[in-house]
């Protein structure tokens, strides 16, 4: 992973103490909140419904395990001793005391890491599949390029205020485990025919108010020319994004508005009078970044398939765990390992203190001190040897984080929803747990296969419902919670955004509508290999609408 150099070290520490200062004067009474809200927003501090949150920046999604350590002790020492991994590949603490969050984010600069660009109208975290480096169906390892953008990116002075808040999206698979084509620009790493590195250039997607896929507007972008065209992305969205309203000042909306065809036309110029200045990126900077991220040597561990079966027979438990949180490495010898942090009854990607600790020591012992965030807030080991499974395995049970459910209908994404965020209309938290205690009988989610449900408690879409095989948004009613269910939602390679499927539901009677929905599909199906969304893609919505509502002009 990234190092930082002495002047990310200078930067980051003289940043943190400017903070410092600023809160200092705040507590005194000397700045305002309406003059010190900018301020702390810049430092990733939201003033949430009951407290600050802080949200800590993880590039790409990729932790060493002295990292993790330290993200224990923040919870410990400033919190209430847990954190929440969320869809941007970042780490929440709801409960500090503001007094106390300089302390923090110098905990933070002493392992590297900060909070810089969690929020803002500004560009956000770089985010990349899970999987990057160890993945059988990779062209590229994405990580490399995501680190140059956030270098370039970081307190960029013209792209600093951006209209409205902005997020890249890197992947170097065949399978797009990023979901590049919801974000306002989507990198899908790709080589020409004559073998050399580029780029698929996604622009305009993005979830929210109104949800959009991306469109293509350069189907190869030459590697060197990776800072100069996104540069003039960004300089188009700049320049014409609206700033009269926040709801229609995501480049999305320019998109829709200007025209894919004229936005590129406008997009290429810009990119003309960049392409052959400082923007472009010479080998060597790319080699050098490149270096950090430099695979581990991975020691040949046949002896892990014949301990596998042997393991595998002994105890389904972890016969289970293995065939759906491990994934196939490059190296036959390895796997790369999902931890579920969806314990049937849980809230989706919260872990405690004693839980990171425990993944740091693991990831330190069995996995080449690599750990990785998803967008579906799991945690990932990426290098695992087979011969090494057995061991993790034991080690997940002893923290209850042992759950085989990954890419199954208790993995559920959830947001904090109205239990934490002031922006949210309804409870997000307390419907995962419900959902994932009616379907947590293992035989039962095999049964049904791959299924992701995905809750947001507002139309921020934090919990990329819009993108969910089931989606689930929390709306007001006459001053009642009700959730609004699309069907038919993908984040992947053949992104789609769900269907609304009729009027919405009252909270106790969610789960229900589900299993109903489940019930259908499984009625359906043309056998067990049909997943959900195959199926919803081949019948359409009219049989679940039926088995919902029993006639069409209920379900209006």
């Amino acid at each position: 992973m990234y190092r930082y150099d002495e002047f990310d070290h200078a930067f980051v520490t003289e940043r943190v103490e400017q903070f410092r200062d600023q809160v200092e004067r705040r507590l005194s009474g000397e700045l305002a909140e309406d003059a010190f809200k900018p301020l702390r927003l810049m430092n990733g501090v939201y003033l949430q419904l009951h407290a600050y949150m802080l949200r800590i920046a993880i590039p790409y999604g990729t932790l060493s395990s002295r990292q993790l350590r330290m993200l224990a002790h923040i919870a410990r020492t400033y919190d209430r001793g847990y954190g929440h991994f969320t869809t941007r590949q970042n780490l929440q603490f709801n409960w500090p005391k503001l007094a106390d969050i300089p302390d923090a984010l110098a905990d933070l600069a002493s392992v590297e890491m900060h909070a810089l660009q969690t929020s803002g109208n500004c560009i956000r975290n770089v985010t990349a599949d899970h999987f990057a480096g160890a993945a059988a169906d990779e062209i590229a390892d994405p990580r490399p390029y995501a680190e140059i953008l956030r270098q370039w990116s970081s307190v960029h002075p013209e792209f600093s205020f951006l209209p409205r808040k902005f997020k890249i999206a890197v992947t170097g698979a065949e399978r797009d485990r990023a979901a590049i084509q919801v974000h306002d620009i989507g990198l899908h790493v790709k080589t020409n025919d004559k073998g050399e590195i580029g780029f698929a250039v996604y622009v305009g997607g993005g979830q929210g108010r109104t949800p959009m896929i991306a469109k293509l507007i350069r189907d190869f972008l030459p590697e060197e020319d990776l800072l100069s065209y996104t540069t003039a992305i960004v300089r188009v969205y700049n320049l014409h994004g609206r700033r009269d309203n926040k709801y229609k000042a995501r480049i999305k909306i320019l998109v829709h508005e200007t025209g894919t065809e004229e936005l590129t036309r406008q997009v290429e110029a810009e990119f003309a009078a960049l392409k052959d200045t400082e923007l472009k990126l010479p080998e060597k900077d790319v080699q050098s970044i490149a270096a950090y991220f430099a695979p581990p040597a991975l020691p040949e561990r046949a002896e892990g398939w014949e301990n596998l079966a042997r393991w595998k027979k002994a105890d389904s438990g972890f016969s289970r765990w293995v065939q759906q949180n491990v994934q196939p490495h490059k190296n036959p010898d390895y796997g790369m390992v999902t931890i579920s942090l969806k314990p049937i009854g849980g809230i989706p990607g919260d872990a405690s203190d004693a839980q990171m600790d425990a993944i740091a020591d693991l990831a330190e012992e069995y996995a080449f001190d690599e750990i990785r965030v998803s967008h579906e807030q799991n945690l990932i080991l990426p290098h695992v040897a087979l011969a090494d499974l057995e061991a993790v395995y034991r080690g997940l049970v002893a923290i209850n984080l042992a759950e085989a459910n990954a890419g199954l209908i208790t993995d559920i994404i959830a947001c904090p929803g109205l239990d934490y965020c002031a922006l949210a209309n309804a409870r997000s938290i307390p419907l995962a747990q419900e959902i994932s205690r009616r379907f947590g009988d293992a035989e039962r989610q095999a049964e049904i296969g791959e299924l992701k449900i995905k809750i947001s408690g507002c139309i921020n879409a934090c919990g990329h419902h819009h993108v969910g095989h089931i989606g689930l948004l929390g709306v007001e009613k006459k001053g009642a919670e009700l959730y609004q269910i699309t069907l038919g939602g993908s984040g992947d390679e053949h992104t789609s955004i769900g269907e609304i499927i009729g009027r919405g539901f009252e909270p106790d009677r969610v789960t229900d509508a589900i299993e109903t929905i489940v019930d259908t599909y499984l009625g359906l199906r043309l056998d067990p290999s049909e997943n959900f969304l195959a199926a919803y893609r081949r019948v359409g919505p009219q049989p679940f609408k039926t088995a919902l509502y029993g006639s069409a002009a209920e379900a209006a």
